[in-house]
């Protein structure tokens, strides 16, 4: 396996704080690796980094070789980093096939044109169409963001994600928020995203990290705590002290 994603002893310190401290971190291609830990261990601000919505007070950022520390957020969506995020983002006044539309629509330079390409334009209306299904959005796409119920904006969120044909895919909480009977829907299509692109999934739902990750990561305090399969995280008593055990909050 050849590493996509690194960073190397990276650091941000808010005063005399350090929110990450000397994180360094592998992500294989087409890995589906998960990143966990108590409230306040660092984990969207290791996300913030990677992203460029944060600048690192020391250490690294490696895509691809490249050293993209430096780097804007929106040059990092080009080179293929992209985020969700644990409050989704959308344009509540838009329908998801609206939403996807735009979003394909940038991807292939024409984004100057978006209402007129949505109908005329046969690669974004495909591209569209693929997405409605492969996130089972096809039989509300036409109502607006915000009268979706919520399980399905994370899942818009998600398909809005892919649409920008990430190398690596940064997902911040997916199921946050989401009742418990949507959950599985997010599960399956989080489970069925192409096997090419790279994952790094934030999640305190352990189903989710268990069922999906086959690496996992665990950060405590701003530090890289431990690092392993399912099996040796789940049954590490470490982990299990700080984050899996008894009586620890998960949320």
């Amino acid at each position: 396996m050849t590493v996509v994603l690194e960073t190397r002893n990276l650091i941000k310190r808010f005063g005399a704080f350090a929110a990450t401290n000397k994180v360094s971190l592998v992500v294989e291609r087409g890995a589906r690796q998960a990143l966990i830990g108590p409230n306040g261990a660092g984990k969207t601000t290791l996300i913030n980094l990677l992203t460029g919505v944060l600048e690192p007070s020391s250490g690294s950022v490696i895509l691809d070789g490249e050293d993209i520390t430096r780097l804007p957020s929106h040059q990092r969506v080009r080179r293929g980093i992209v985020r969700t995020f644990q409050i989704n983002q959308l344009f509540s006044e838009l329908t998801p096939l609206q939403s996807l539309a735009l979003t394909v629509s940038n991807q292939l330079g024409i984004s100057g044109r978006i209402w007129q390409a949505l109908g005329r334009d046969e690669r974004v209306a495909q591209r569209c169409d693929e997405l409605l299904r492969q996130f089972h959005l096809d039989d509300v796409q036409d109502q607006k963001v915000s009268l979706l119920a919520y399980g399905k904006r994370r899942q818009l969120e998600i398909a809005t994600a892919l649409a920008c044909n990430p190398r690596v895919l940064l997902l911040d909480e997916p199921v946050a928020g989401v009742p418990e009977g949507e959950r599985q829907e997010i599960f399956d299509i989080v489970n069925a995203l192409p096997a090419e692109v790279t994952v790094l999934l934030i999640e305190h739902d352990m189903d989710l990290v268990f069922n999906f990750a086959r690496t996992v990561s665990v950060l405590v305090n701003g530090a890289l705590f431990a690092e392993g399969d399912v099996q040796s995280i789940s049954n590490d008593p470490r982990v299990k002290a700080v984050y899996l055990g008894e009586g620890t909050p998960h949320g």
